[in-house]
Order: structure tokens, then C-alpha cells, then sequence
């Protein structure tokens, strides 16, 4: 292990590899990152911009950048995302932005890289992440909080991960990703991965090319695998899986554990803290702190910290709220600050979502307060698993919303109960692994290609959705005067948005065939869909129905993206 601070300046042989590239053919190794982050450092330090917003989305362009900031003695503002509206809410808080382009074109100058750059150990650095408030909250930092991480890491699972190379579903621009997929690799000296990996399918991939790796994924994508052909088949087998931005389901855990041995590893912590604890839910589904980090409960019920993470000596108060195990290690009871009257009556959304977990048809659950006409009422997302599926298909959605309000009903008075349910295959986590309240809000509302959707189950290629048309659905006007009904057209273009982000293997659309419309759909109905996936003929059989008549139907025949 090398300290952060003297990657530039350490006795490293020039052969270590730093990233593997399979694009370019060939592994870059530590002689070309000095290299290449010198070349950048000598057109940055004579630039009068101090902070500098990394948007960047190449890892490797990304840890030259950052290193070559160090370097010139300038502070790294790494934003969350890049969006022009989200980088014009930070306009304060930097004075310039360095991109793909930007590194590329400094990189490509010449510059000697044999005198050895200088790194302050406690060098600034600002993340972001979204605030309670859901405005983007900046955390400054310092590279020795993130020297005695990488160094905390090393130490609980160095020997695990040996050579591998860390493949990485996670943005580097949150603190996980940052610290698993490049951090963490640049210190020990092993290669992260350079492929920007979005989907499941494509960490598959890379996992066959790569040879011995190790995965770093978030729950959201982790829960997506063991559907995916060849789950269990994978070779070779990863030799750990990470997770981090929410828990796993214990179903998910149950699914890698009887796969490959053990569960994923999952990393609990925040931005602000660093991690704090980690878990195997095959081993147990309490958490452990890691080395060097000390945990107590506080009179409110709190997690308080004490870590070498933390940049200070002092405890640190989370939001959490925790019970202890006799074995020293604690329980997750939810969020403190998540507190809400409804009809004068205090309720802890975290209390209800873990009710509701407990129930046998559900893996996770989320509720968030929605404001209606006359007065606050409560919705719950539910990601069901098998038997809540197989519930949902035989009893009904209003039926399975019944079933879970009466187990809720043991535990709270009735007014606080969840009005409004949609059921989900998994819920709305985003990039990041974090599960934002605006996502899951926006599940009561239509979406952007029309329709509101209430409920979808899998049941092995298949999968049923129901759908509610919104009376104001602007594909209803003119269509026709006086009678207003669903074009046809539409009901064949939500078929395809579906089966494109729900079924494996949807790219490209070759030819709809046997398509017919058989009866009227009106404003306000629910229509039931089935999709029928047949991977062996490219195809994607589909049938709405509506009020228990069929509505239409057809076959989508796809083609494999090259």
C-alpha cells in the first residue's frame, strides 16, 4: 500500500498496473498515469481557477485529473452529476470545469515526468450529496480521511481480493465509487476497470474478459442479476461482490449465497462518514463496524461514530436509529429525522417501512406523504417478491393492498395507514444505489410517456403490468370529439417502452407482426399487460386487456444490439 498523498512521488515500479483497458488492447501501467497526470498538472497550474468541478466520466481521465488538482495545489469539486441544471445550482462553488474533452486535450501535451510532485497530505476536497431537503449538500473532505479508508479497506479484505480487478457498475463521483473503483485500486496496486458499466449484462461481460475480479455494485443492480441467464454459471466467479447505498434484500443475499458460496458484502455508511460498518446476510443480518471504527447508541436511539473517516477525534451523530446484538454488532431501525403528523397523530415513515418488510409477500418497501385534496395521506411502493407476485397475479392488486393494510393495522392507528400502494418489481433506486423520496413520489404520478403505473410482477419470461389511462392523457384530444378513446398506436408504443426496460435483451425493434385491436379503451381504464419474452426467436409476445376483454395484442421481434 502507498499513502494516497505519494502516489507521485513514491518508488513504485513504472510495470504496476493502474487500469485495464480492453477497449485500447492493453493494461496502462503506473509509468503512463504519472505520466499522464503530469502533462495534465502542467497545464493546470498556471490556470488562476482554484476549484475545479470534475465532470468527467471516464475513470481514468477522472483519477488523472484529480491527481494532477493535487498536484498543482488546487481543490477537486466533485459534483454528483452533470446535468447544466444541476452544475448551475453549484455555480458558487467552483470557479471552472475540466471534462472528458478538457483532460484529453491537456494530456496530450508533452511534459517530463521524472521529478517526483509534492501532494499535501491533507489536500481539500468537496463532494456532494443531496441533503435532506433534497438540495445538493457539499461535504469537505481531506485525501488523509480518504488514505485511512483506503487503508481500512486493505486491511478487512486485501487478502480476499488479492490481484483482481475491480469492476464497477458505481459513478466515481459518489464517495463508494470513488473510493472502491479508483481510491482504493491506485493505493494497493491492482487495476480498476476503464468500461463505464451501466447495465448488469455488461459487468457480465467484463467479468468473462477481465479474469479474476471483484464486483462493486449497488443493491438496485446486485437484485437484477439473478434473474439474468447465467447467473450462477459465471465465470469465474467474482471473488467478492460489494454493495453499498441501501441494504440488500435478503432474498437477493439468499440468491448469491446459494450461487457462489457467500452473500455479497455490503458496506454501510454516508458520505459524511465514510463506512461504518459492513455485513454477509449468509453470516448475519447485523452489522459489524470495521476496523478502527467505534459505534455507541445514543439516549435518542442514535448511531454515534467515532472514526479515523471522520477527519476528527470526536463522535459523530447520524440520523440512524440502531439496537445492539449481544455480539457487539447492531441493527438498523431507520431514519430518525423521518417523522410526519398525519391527522394530528406523529408516525416514523422508517417504522412503517420496515412493518410492511416483515410481511412474507414483501423484500422492500418505501412510503412516502402525498399531499391531496383535502389533507396529507401516506403511499407505499412495495418491490414484492416471489410469493407477493404470485399474490398479486391471482388476488389483485386492491385485494394485496387490502392483505398488507391489515397487517399494518396491528401496528398503527388506522388514519395513518397508506392510502395509495403501487407494487413494483424493485424499487426506484437510482445510480448511485440511493432510493430518492422524490422517486419513489413520483411513483403516484403519471409518467412521462402517459400512463400511470400501478402495479408489475415478474413470473419467470413474463411480465404482467397494469396500467391506468389519465383522463387528461394528451393523446386523447382529438381523438375522437366527443368519444374520446386510447389510439392504438399508443397502446403498441407503451408495449415497447416496457418490454425495451423490463425484458433482457430488447434493443432494437425489427417489425411488429400479428398486431390487432379488438376493443375501445376509455379515459381512466386500467389495462393489463403481459409480456411474454421468447429469447430462443428474438421475440416479445404482448396482450392488453381491459375490463376482461381483450384489447389488442401483437409480437415484437427485436434484434441484438451489435
Amino acid at each position: 500500500m502507498i499513502a494516497l498523498h505519494d502516489l507521485l512521488s513514491c518508488e513504485r515500479a513504472g510495470h504496476v498496473p493502474v487500469c485495464r483497458d480492453d477497449e485500447a488492447n492493453h493494461t496502462i501501467d503506473f509509468a503512463a498515469f504519472r505520466a499522464r497526470v503530469f502533462a495534465i498538472a502542467l497545464q493546470l497550474r498556471e490556470t488562476p481557477a482554484h476549484r475545479y468541478a470534475l465532470c468527467i466520466d471516464d475513470p481514468f481521465d477522472f483519477a488523472c485529473a484529480l491527481y494532477a488538482l493535487f498536484a498543482c495545489g488546487k481543490t477537486p469539486v466533485i459534483p454528483a452529476n452533470a446535468t447544466p441544471g444541476y452544475l448551475a445550482d453549484l455555480a458558487d462553488a467552483y470557479d471552472a470545469v475540466l471534462t472528458d474533452a478538457d483532460v484529453r486535450a491537456h494530456a496530450a501535451t508533452q511534459a517530463c515526468a521524472e521529478t517526483p510532485l509534492k501532494i499535501d497530505p491533507n489536500a481539500p476536497l468537496t463532494l456532494y450529496t443531496s441533503g435532506s431537503s433534497g438540495t445538493p449538500k457539499p461535504i469537505h473532505k481531506t485525501l488523509a480521511q480518504f488514505d485511512a479508508e483506503v487503508h481500512t479497506l486493505e486491511r478487512e479484505w486485501g487478502e480476499l481480493v488479492g490481484d483482481a480487478t475491480m469492476l464497477a457498475s458505481v459513478p466515481h463521483h459518489h464517495i463508494y465509487g470513488l473510493l472502491f473503483r479508483i481510491m482504493w485500486p491506485l493505493a494497493a496496486g491492482r487495476a480498476f476497470d476503464r468500461a463505464v458499466c451501466i447495465e448488469p449484462q455488461h459487468v457480465q461481460s467484463r467479468i468473462g474478459q477481465c479474469g479474476a475480479a471483484v464486483v462493486v455494485s449497488t443493491p438496485a443492480q446486485l437484485s437484477r442479476w439473478p434473474a439474468m441467464p447465467g447467473f450462477a454459471a459465471l465465470t469465474p466467479v467474482p471473488r467478492a461482490f460489494f454493495s453499498s447505498g441501501g441494504p440488500l434484500s435478503a432474498e437477493s443475499a439468499a440468491e448469491y449465497a446459494a450461487a457462489f458460496g457467500s452473500a455479497p458484502i455490503e458496506i454501510y455508511g454516508s458520505t459524511e462518514t465514510g463506512g461504518i460498518a459492513w455485513r454477509r446476510q449468509n453470516e448475519t443480518s447485523a452489522w459489524r463496524p470495521v476496523n478502527g471504527v467505534h459505534v455507541q447508541r445514543g439516549e435518542d436511539g442514535a448511531l454515534n461514530v467515532r472514526s479515523p473517516h471522520l477527519g476528527h477525534d470526536d463522535w459523530h451523530r447520524t440520523d440512524d436509529a440502531i439496537v445492539f446484538d449481544d455480539d457487539g454488532r447492531f441493527r438498523l431501525q431507520g431514519r430518525l429525522d423521518r417523522v410526519i403528523k398525519l391527522d394530528g397523530k406523529r408516525v416514523s415513515l422508517p417504522e412503517v417501512e420496515a412493518r410492511l418488510a416483515l410481511h412474507p409477500y414483501v423484500a422492500q418497501a418505501a412510503v412516502v406523504p402525498l399531499a391531496g385534496a383535502s389533507r396529507e395521506r401516506l403511499g407505499a411502493v412495495v418491490a414484492l417478491n416471489d410469493a407477493g407476485s404470485a399474490a398479486l397475479r391471482n388476488e389483485g392488486r386492491v385485494a394485496l393492498a387490502k392483505t398488507l393494510r391489515r397487517h399494518l393495522a396491528a401496528y398503527f392507528d388506522v388514519v395513518v395507514l397508506p392510502r395509495h400502494w403501487r407494487f413494483r418489481i424493485a424499487l426506484p433506486f437510482d445510480a448511485r444505489g440511493k432510493l430518492p423520496a422524490a422517486a419513489v413520489a413520483a411513483a403516484f404520478e403519471p409518467r412521462d410517456d402517459g400512463f400511470e403505473l400501478l402495479s408489475e410482477a415478474r413470473n419467470g419470461d413474463d411480465v404482467h403490468y397494469e396500467l391506468r389511462v389519465p383522463p387528461t392523457l394528451v393523446h386523447l384530444k382529438g381523438h375522437f370529439p366527443g368519444l374520446p378513446i386510447l389510439p392504438g398506436v399508443v397502446q403498441l408504443d407503451w408495449a415497447i417502452r416496457l418490454a425495451a426496460a423490463h425484458v433482457t435483451g430488447v434493443r432494437e425493434i425489427e417489425s411488429v407482426d400479428r398486431l390487432k385491436f379488438t376493443a375501445p379503451v376509455m379515459p381512466g381504464a386500467v389495462l393489463d399487460l403481459k409480456l411474454s419474452h421468447d429469447a430462443a426467436r428474438r421475440r416479445v409476445l404482448f396482450a392488453f386487456r381491459v375490463d376482461g376483454r381483450d384489447s389488442s395484442s401483437g409480437v415484437i421481434v427485436y434484434r441484438e444490439r451489435a
